[in-house]
């Protein structure tokens, strides 16, 4: 990771954080399981956005790499004391070209990159650095309008551009379900991107689009039985913190 912490939020017991990590290390592995799946090809990433850095740095103890903050502001407060080696940085939330700077400087990999405005800050950053970063394109699969992500049909001409970036590395894709309360209703949305990165690999096949990123604390089950690679975690490991977007 490149930087990281402390805030007003509550901190979770030791054995609490344990048990919650196990509860959702089993979820894992029966999902995975039962699609013929291993384990292993599923990354928890640790929504960190509402608790401290002791929380933070208790879940790496607990063996997690990966954690994900929603916006830079925020994290930028947060992350001032590097985290341990081997930790991952993730942005997960909607980013604004004029935060590109502070975003590239912070995070390991970007997930919310939606748009060509986006695209051509965050290269120019990265350039400036002189660092290549890896990159998620967000897509809007179930066209909520308060939402971010671009649309699927406009996919493939992002993708392409990320592509040709030589600062910029597509990784795959995101995208956020709506909240319901049957799982099983967001289903088609996590189809959907998997079959929309099928489609962009194919167009794409020098470039490993392998990463898809779907899923959180009420839906990751379905998420991962529909091929995510990576799951975003918050309520389920941290617990009920106050918080302005679920996790």
């Amino acid at each position: 990771m490149k930087n990281v912490v402390s805030t007003e939020a509550g901190t979770p017991q030791p054995r609490d954080l344990a048990t919650r990590i196990e509860a959702v290390l089993t979820a894992v592995e029966d999902a995975t399981h039962s699609v013929g799946r291993k384990p292993d090809e599923v990354t928890i990433v640790a929504v960190s956005k509402t608790v401290d850095r002791s929380a933070i740095d208790a879940a790496f103890a607990l063996g997690l790499r990966h954690f994900g903050e929603n916006r830079v502001q925020e994290a930028s407060r947060k992350l001032v004391e590097p985290l341990p080696a081997g930790s991952v940085l993730h942005l997960i939330g909607q980013l604004q070209t004029n935060k590109a700077k502070a975003a590239i400087a912070l995070f390991d990999m970007i997930e919310s990159v939606d748009r060509p405005s986006l695209i051509d800050a965050l290269e120019k950053e990265a350039e400036r650095r002189g660092e290549q970063v890896p990159v998620l394109l967000q897509v809007n699969v179930a066209r909520e309008p308060q939402k971010a992500g671009c649309s699927p049909e406009s996919a493939s001409d992002l993708m392409g551009r990320l592509v040709r970036s030589p600062w910029l590395l597509p990784r795959g894709l995101m995208t956020m379900a709506p909240l319901i309360a049957d799982p099983e209703e967001v289903r088609p949305v996590f189809s959907g991107l998997r079959a929309l990165r099928d489609t962009l690999q194919r167009e794409q096949p020098a470039v490993d689009l392998g990463t898809l990123s779907m899923g959180m604390t009420d839906d990751f089950r379905v998420a991962i039985e529909e091929g995510a690679t990576s799951v975003r975690i918050g309520r389920a490991i941290f617990g009920h913190f106050p918080q302005t977007h679920p996790a």
